[in-house]
């Protein structure tokens, strides 16, 4: 996959060039449906297929502070969108000068001239432009004039039947109230965060007799507090683990964490990255009257993971 980060290095247009344009995050079954059409489409007019997202996230350059946590980080975004197959990858470093594009100059100076548009893929709710003025009408009557093709996909349903078409925002809600068995069904793979290893608070292998992986969460969104089953990946393998989202009550200390307990796992991996895929929760964060109790239930949570991973 090409990956584009400035237009302006664009030399020339693609050869018939189908796109598909939007923020993606979490790159969920349904975004995963219009590139498919993207690719297809491409495929039949023998063009290139195209993805074109932004960094960062829009909402967080036009409402500040008022923007959502990301499910999927720069970096995890870019992986995704390479998987499906897509031929090139746009990314707009997205400011308030981009924001302020009208939309017939949105279409026509970059969409038609410099990437070379034949055919793009839109949801229903599509809008472009400054202050979000062009719509599907008018993307469909640019297309009249200009001689591409507008091509609306339809809504995706969720796996299990459930009424309501798959967002990135549905998605949201069920990772922040810890439905992370169900969020796969909309994502098509497990929630997952990724980050450098740090060095914790010296406890879990001294006092419990369960080292943890410390992670540092950025920007990504955070699962609900509790006790996860959870595989992490490591320098290419993957292992079970039971991860610690909260702020251990019982030691009273009141500092978030995200620790990660790898089974059957004996490494120093401090300062090194790792990626924690969340399966299923098994039960909330509580405080115990001793360290022993505690110790006793992570065994079990041990157990019940295996259970779930197996």
């Amino acid at each position: 996959m090409e990956l584009v980060e400035n237009i302006h290095s664009i030399k020339k247009p693609y050869g018939n060039a189908v796109i598909t344009i939007g923020n993606f995050d979490g790159v969920h079954i349904g975004h995963q449906a219009l590139f498919h059409e993207v690719i297809e489409k491409a495929d039949a007019i023998s063009g290139t297929s195209i993805v074109m997202t932004f960094e960062p996230h829009p909402m967080r350059v036009l409402k500040q502070n008022g923007h959502p946590p990301l499910i999927t980080l720069y970096e995890q975004k870019l992986e995704l969108i390479e998987s499906s197959g897509i031929d090139v990858l746009i990314c707009v470093p997205f400011s308030s000068e981009f924001a302020n594009i009208s939309a017939k100059a949105f279409v026509e100076d970059i969409l038609l001239t410099r990437i070379g548009m034949k055919a793009i893929v839109v949801g229903k709710d599509y809008t472009f432009g400054k202050h979000r003025e062009g719509n599907l009408d008018l993307l469909k009557t640019y297309g009249e004039n200009h001689g591409f093709e507008v091509i609306v996909a339809d809504w995706i349903q969720t796996l299990n039947g459930q009424p309501g078409r798959i967002s990135s925002t549905r998605a949201r809600k069920l990772v922040i109230a810890g439905e992370v068995s169900e969020v796969r069904k909309l994502l098509g793979r497990h929630y997952q965060i990724r980050g450098v290893v740090k060095t914790g608070r010296n406890r879990g292998g001294r006092l419990l007799g369960f080292p943890t992986a410390n992670i540092n969460l950025h920007d990504e969104l955070c699962p609900k507090t509790g006790i996860y089953a959870v595989t992490a990946e490591y320098k290419n393998n993957v292992y079970k683990g039971v991860a610690n989202i909260g702020y251990s009550p019982t030691f009273d200390d009141n500092e978030f964490a995200v620790e990660v307990h790898l089974l059957d796992f004996n490494e120093n991996i401090y300062g090194k990255k790792i990626r924690v895929n969340f399966v299923q929760r098994i039960r909330d964060e509580i405080k115990f009257s001793n360290i022993s109790a505690l110790s006793d239930q992570i065994k079990k949570d041990i157990v019940k993971a295996r259970e779930i991973l197996s």
